[in-house]
């Protein structure tokens, strides 16, 4: 079978985590730190806290950001689910800004007019969730001037862009925002099994972040009101049980050791497809701008299926008769029946997300991924179109 994307894991990283498995920490434990430590140092930020997942990661930045009932955040509609369920974890308001037709990242105007409209309409934005989509950063300084503009917090969903690039800095992300999330699904450029992190230079967020990890408990003696003895803790915030094992942690390390290759890897796969189907109108392969380095976590190819004469369902149904599975990222959040009941969001509002839904395909791209394998891939692909 050849999927999208799966991890890839050595003899190196299982001996890792037998390394733990074998010592007295499972969890809670210094091979936690050690791993924030590095992310850390990979990102150029101050404080890390790594988490149970990538959904766990927004959700804690949104408590602690404060976000409530009046407060509007907006995100993309060419997303997980979890980039605007976390606004709605906390009762916010989830709003949407359609995608740059040539990135597929936020689009920079659309952004300012929305965020105009809503303030001369007496609304507030709060906050904007850019997602760095595929592995291509958005339009950060740009954005970052915007937020300034209106005094909004920028929270970067990097999820897709560990090793990604603008002007050769991949550390670029917390450069430009208030908070930077993570995610370390298998599909995902490094892995801890299912895992994330939060970023921040703030050392205050920082120290609530990992409060609400663990239950919002503490025993920290600067904190803690009453003691009454080494076994005594207290509870300041409503927090969860949002910890990553310390086994997790050993893997993520030695994952970490090798992203550099990784992303290689699957930049010289993406080469190959570029070669491939950049010359044929019936597709169109990612944009890359000059200054940004793309992670490729995924290989979005879009197709026009009009032209082609032929629908996007019966060529998955051809694919996987080929032991091809592939995927699509996304269906737009704005379109999924909770989000369009809540607040009568509808076909039409963001067409280029629209456009970009019925176009996509999401090519196998990972570091394992056999000359052979993505040779036949090719050419399932040309062969179906007959090209």
């Amino acid at each position: 079978m050849i999927s999208y994307g799966r991890q890839t894991i050595g003899d190196d990283d299982i001996n890792e985590v037998v390394k733990v498995l074998s010592g007295d920490w499972l969890t809670q434990g210094p091979t936690v730190n050690k791993f924030e430590s590095n992310l850390n140092e990979f990102f150029n930020s101050d404080y890390c806290v790594a988490v149970a997942n990538g959904t766990a990661a927004l959700h804690l930045v949104a408590i602690a950001m404060g976000w409530s009932k009046d407060d509007i955040i907006i995100t993309s509609p060419i997303t997980f689910l979890a980039s605007a369920n976390c606004i709605e974890y906390v009762n916010a308001t989830t709003d949407f800004v359609d995608i740059d037709p040539k990135t597929y990242t936020i689009d920079l105007n659309l952004l300012e007019q929305k965020i105009k409209y809503l303030d001369q309409s007496g609304k507030k934005v709060k906050a904007i969730i850019g997602v760095d989509f595929a592995g291509h950063p958005c339009h950060w300084r740009e954005i970052k001037q915007i937020a300034d503009r209106y005094e909004i917090s920028l929270i970067n969903d990097n999820c897709h862009s560990f090793g990604s690039s603008i002007n050769g800095d991949t550390s670029y992300a917390i450069k430009y925002a208030d908070f930077v999330t993570q995610s370390f699904h298998p599909v995902k450029h490094i892995t801890t099994g299912e895992g994330g992190a939060i970023f921040t230079k703030d050392k205050g967020m920082y120290e609530k972040l990992k409060l609400l990890r663990s239950h919002g408990m503490t025993k920290n003696s600067n904190i803690v009101k009453n003691s009454d003895g080494p076994w005594y803790y207290e509870m300041h915030e409503l927090g969860y049980n949002y910890r990553i094992t310390d086994f997790q942690c050993a893997l993520g390390l030695s994952q970490l050791k090798k992203i550099n290759n990784f992303v290689e890897m699957r930049r010289a796969i993406a080469k190959i497809y570029d070669k491939a189907f950049k010359p044929i109108n019936l597709f169109k392969v990612p944009y890359v701008m000059d200054s940004i380095g793309h992670s490729y976590h995924l290989y979005p190819l879009c197709i026009d299926f009009d032209k082609s004469n032929h629908s996007k369902k019966l060529l998955f149904e051809h694919l996987r008769k080929k032991n091809i599975f592939l995927q699509v990222h996304y269906i737009p959040v704005h379109l999924q029946p909770y989000y369009k009941n809540k607040y009568g969001f509808k076909n039409g509002d963001f067409p280029v997300s629209e456009k970009f839904y019925e176009s996509e395909i999401s090519l196998p791209i990972f570091p394992t991924l056999k000359n052979s394998d993505q040779s036949f891939v090719i050419d399932v692909l040309k062969s179906f179109f007959k090209i």
